[in-house]
């Protein structure tokens, strides 16, 4: 029986042919661990203040907020934008004991954003006109963010973490918030930085991001990102996305979020779950199935989760 942190690892590297790993509620397993600065400079309060001074509401049973009022909607004000300092001791002492706390689970060690995070601190209007307005000083922003992770990689690494996880949804629900080209001269040469440094430190790289992404899935390939979550992909269509990345990167998906798992039949969805596994993975790996954290947020039935996460487990002991 392989340990699940070589599971995962096997699985990302297209090295696996037994079981598929998975990322679940504790009832039934995860072959994975988490770990992240506590607090982190990328929390995103249901109420009030930020560390960047941004200023958050609630937006009703998600546990997430949205930004009411952004702390640098003016250029003029960069030099006073607060910066939060990452190498402060007290954000890393989960750290401490992370890996041993993880023993054979696969440790993933939380990021930060850079897209979502630039937008939290300029606003998204004032984002987009940027890229074509004020491209040098959006970039000096969105470099601050590349060492804060640089910065995060050094440390998991040193830690024995195993994967390096970032988040940033970059898609409408149909194509991107911005232009590839653009997101190729700006972006594009960021997360290959930080890409780069944490496959030089032994991690593997982790993104999330969600809605319509495919136009970007190749430039992410090229950049050395390993896996994609995403938590939609009927927008892309899973046999599309299939033909097109299949077995060029590593998906890490539950069954999509936003139709199935929450219109679906407990049939349709152990049918989707079939339908993920033939579509993006391949007999020596490249799939992960995992579950939607936050299930009242996104209307997710306890039955449907329990059809999804007892289908994808009964593939795997078919697979066995």
């Amino acid at each position: 029986m392989i340990e699940s942190r070589e599971l995962v690892r096997r699985t990302i590297r297209f090295h696996n042919s037994s079981r598929l790993p998975v990322d679940f509620p504790p009832e039934y397993g995860s072959d994975f661990a988490w770990v992240g600065l506590t607090p982190s400079p990328d929390n995103r309060p249901r109420e009030g203040l930020d560390e960047w001074g941004a200023l958050w509401k609630n937006i009703g049973v998600s546990h997430l907020g949205e930004v009411e009022r952004f702390p640098l909607a003016d250029w003029k004000d960069f030099d006073s934008l607060k910066i939060p300092d990452i190498h402060e001791p007290r954000r890393w002492r989960e750290l401490e004991k992370a890996r041993e706390l993880a023993g054979e689970k696969y440790l993933l060690g939380e990021g930060l954003s850079i897209w979502e995070r630039v937008h939290f601190i300029r606003g998204l209007e004032n984002t987009w006109i940027d890229t074509e307005e004020n491209p040098e000083q959006l970039c000096r922003l969105i470099d601050i963010l590349v060492e804060m992770n640089l910065a995060a990689v050094e440390k998991y690494s040193a830690a024995g973490v195993d994967g390096f996880f970032m988040l940033d949804d970059w898609g409408l629900q149909h194509g991107l918030m911005v232009s590839p080209g653009s997101w190729r001269k700006i972006w594009k040469p960021r997360y290959a930085r930080i890409f780069t440094a944490a496959h030089a430190a032994g991690l593997q790289t982790f993104l999330h991001s969600c809605g319509d992404i495919a136009a970007l899935l190749d430039d992410l390939i090229e950049a050395g990102l390993d896996v994609i979550q995403m938590d939609q992909q009927e927008n892309m269509g899973l046999e599309a996305l299939g033909k097109r990345f299949g077995g060029r990167i590593t998906f890490f998906s539950p069954v999509d979020i936003q139709k199935t798992m929450v219109y679906g039949s407990m049939e349709e969805i152990r049918a989707y779950c079939r339908k993920m596994v033939e579509c993006l993975g391949k007999p020596a790996g490249g799939f992960i199935p995992k579950w939607y954290s936050d299930p009242a947020g996104a209307g997710h039935r306890p039955e449907a989760i329990r059809a999804m996460c007892g289908e994808f487990l009964k593939i795997s002991r078919e697979r066995a």
